[in-house]
């Protein structure tokens, strides 16, 4: 491998490879993954001069560590946290230089989830289907990282964006999430879909990239019985046999079998990637 690479020295809780994911697949069963906080992706590779859809990593709650074997320009965005440079403090939401054989030091999240580490040239693993992101329920793409992973990345334009405050709505104190009815919302009782959109849910501790779990008033069900699995979107918010809502995220399964009473708009989800446990959920429908 050529010294146009990173080794990782701490992988963090769960650090993936992550692009804008890949489209097209749904019919053989390959969800369309990506990252889950696709603005925050778009922004730190803007600063670091790659095309909005080249590989980053996302990081979980915990950061993790990098050593480069070249130098390389860097940037961290989405969820604020400390970033350090062979144990000095550097800059979060804009470029960093970091030299040969220096560490990169990705902290915990200060708010929200997850944090996105670009760097020039972008993380040059090879693509499966047109993308270079790890899908944890199909298992394509890389494995997520763990210690002495070593990543090759692509040749760097040096041709950065200067922004003097990239934007960052941060985590929500309150997840306020548009929905439109459907496509089985006539499968529950109107008390049901009246809690939908009156009462207040949050976010569970058991979310993860498949899906925002959430705790808070069942919906019950007007329908009896099963559905034959039918396609499912990004967006969806299903309802298992407990009655509690889930929203699906990037690496949501193609099918399902529990109805599913609304679809969330894609412009809500990224917000949604960064809301912590126990933040309260509001859906609102719209037309």
């Amino acid at each position: 491998m050529s010294d146009r690479a990173l080794a990782v020295v701490r992988a963090g809780a769960l650090t993936t490879v992550q692009d804008l994911g890949r489209t097209g697949y749904a019919h053989l069963g390959v969800p369309r993954s990506g990252a889950l906080d696709p603005a925050a992706v778009r922004l730190v590779n803007r600063l670091v001069g790659n095309p909005e859809d080249s590989a980053v990593l996302e990081t979980t709650v915990s950061g993790c560590a990098l050593r480069p074997r070249c130098a390389v320009t860097v940037a961290v965005g989405g969820a604020p946290c400390p970033v350090r440079v062979d144990g000095r403090p550097a800059a979060w939401g804009t470029t960093v230089r970091v030299g040969a054989g220096s560490v990169l030091e990705v902290g915990t999240a200060v708010r929200g989830l997850r944090s996105y580490v670009a760097v020039g040239g972008g993380i040059a693993v090879a693509p499966v289907l047109g993308s270079r992101s790890t899908d944890l329920l199909s298992g394509l793409g890389p494995a997520p990282l763990v210690e002495d992973t070593v990543l090759p990345l692509g040749p760097d334009t040096g041709a950065g964006v200067a922004v003097d405050a990239p934007p960052w709505p941060g985590p929500p104190d309150e997840l306020v999430l548009r929905v439109r009815l459907g496509p089985r919302d006539d499968w529950f009782t109107a008390d049901a879909l009246r809690a939908l959109s009156t009462r207040a849910y949050r976010v569970s501790p058991a979310s993860n990239r498949i899906g925002l779990r959430l705790g808070g008033p069942p919906l019950e069900r007007a329908v009896a019985g099963e559905l034959p699995s039918e396609g499912m979107v990004l967006g969806a918010v299903q309802v298992p046999p407990d009655g509690r809502p889930v929203v699906f995220l990037a690496d949501h399964p193609t099918t399902g079998g529990y109805p599913v009473v609304a679809v969330v708009r894609e412009a809500d989800l990224g917000a949604a990637a960064q809301a912590v446990p126990g933040t309260p959920v509001r859906f609102v429908p719209v037309r």
